[in-house]
């Protein structure tokens, strides 16, 4: 495969990246995949809560339904795990089983960023008893802090916590995510919940491949920012002689594979309703492939990120439900024909996860 230097590398514009990156992400039309697939090749999905991942496969998927994920996380080929960027994510079990492993290394650190509150406990030690508690009966976090705190009394109970879940795999079990029937937090281990042992770390190249399968063009940075790992510039180059290379808007060296989709920047883009933290908006260090610069900051309030909307590939605005009203509120003017689009788009949405409930839609004003 021959490579080209950055200065000589074909330019992708902002457009064109939008155009690549929707391709990758199932939302220039919807796709015939099954949930099983889909959430694989997505790398695994945003699920800080109970909804977002069920809104994230609506607007990528054809014929989508809740109780097609809620079955696979019953049947545990689908769990929830923080993985990436230490975030709860939805990955299928095979995935659980290396994405974590290769993702261990920022676990480690997060642990150090509570070291104060861990003076004087063996973190080995911790991690061995909160395997024992875990294992021998699924608790809540609260009650495994509790059970920490006896052992280590003067330590911090949030960071006793905090040591367990990142020194363990563990898994948040049903009925926890389930559509419709969720509980409370209650955690296992990946290897107690799935009946299997754990898989070393995989090489991060299989990794990074995946990721620009799902996300790409995308620079190292933009990888680094997706998974939480850093020092990802070896693996890169590594690849460099199975992959393509271009230039961003900025001048930042992108790689790519060299069979995956880049449309033709002009391709249309069809209105989506997104979860908050979907991982399209968070998996880039330079976001501006989908958030407008003079949108910036708008997609989320503090700690608490909003549900948007895409118009014409990019995010336009956000929204909600208020009992059986869906609420659009752009952060521009809409022409009457995004505004018809935006309201098909959104009740269709909707439609497929709650399908007995006939839903209006209402427009606010241009948000400020």
């Amino acid at each position: 495969m021959r490579t080209t230097t950055t200065s000589t590398a074909p330019v992708l514009g902002t457009r064109a990246l939008n155009r690549a990156t929707l391709a990758r992400q199932l939302l220039l039309s919807r796709s015939p995949l099954g949930v099983r697939q889909a959430v694989e090749h997505l790398v695994g999905l945003q699920a800080q809560s109970v909804q977002p991942p069920y809104h994230a496969l609506a607007a990528r998927l054809g014929g989508f339904t809740p109780d097609r994920l809620s079955d696979l996380l019953a049947d545990r080929e689908v769990v929830r795990i923080v993985t990436l960027r230490s975030t709860l994510h939805a990955h299928t079990a095979d995935d659980c089983r290396t994405l974590r492993p290769l993702v261990q290394p920022a676990r480690d650190r997060e642990v150090s960023l509570f070291r104060k509150g861990l003076a004087g406990v063996d973190l080995d030690r911790l991690a061995a008893l909160a395997r024992d508690l875990v294992e021998s009966e699924p608790r809540s976090m609260k009650q495994l802090r509790e059970a920490l705190s006896e052992r280590w009394p003067d330590a911090d109970p949030q960071a006793l916590g905090v040591a367990a879940r990142c020194r363990l795999p563990l898994v948040q079990i049903t009925p926890r995510g389930l559509w419709g029937r969720s509980g409370g937090v209650v955690v296992t281990t990946a290897e107690r919940w799935l009946g299997r042992p754990a898989e070393p770390a995989p090489a991060p190249d299989t990794a990074v491949l995946r990721y620009l399968a799902a996300f790409g063009p995308a620079s190292v940075k933009d990888a680094q920012t997706w998974c939480g790992l850093t020092r990802l510039r070896p693996v890169f180059e590594r690849l460099r002689p199975r992959l393509l290379t271009f230039r961003g808007p900025g001048g930042v060296e992108l790689f790519d594979l060299p069979e995956a989709p880049r449309p033709d920047p002009d391709t249309p883009a069809p209105p989506r309703f997104l979860p908050e933290y979907d991982n399209l908006i968070l998996s880039h260090a330079d976001r501006t492939r989908v958030v407008p610069p003079q949108h910036r900051g708008r997609t989320r309030r503090g700690n608490q990120a909003h549900r948007t909307f895409l118009v014409d590939g990019f995010v336009a605005g956000v929204w909600r439900v208020e009992g059986d009203v869906l609420v659009v509120e752009p952060f521009g003017r809409l022409s009457r024909a995004e505004r018809a689009e935006l309201a098909e788009e959104g009740v269709r949405t909707l439609a497929a996860l709650r399908p007995r409930t006939a839903y209006e839609v209402s427009f606010g004003s241009p948000a400020r």
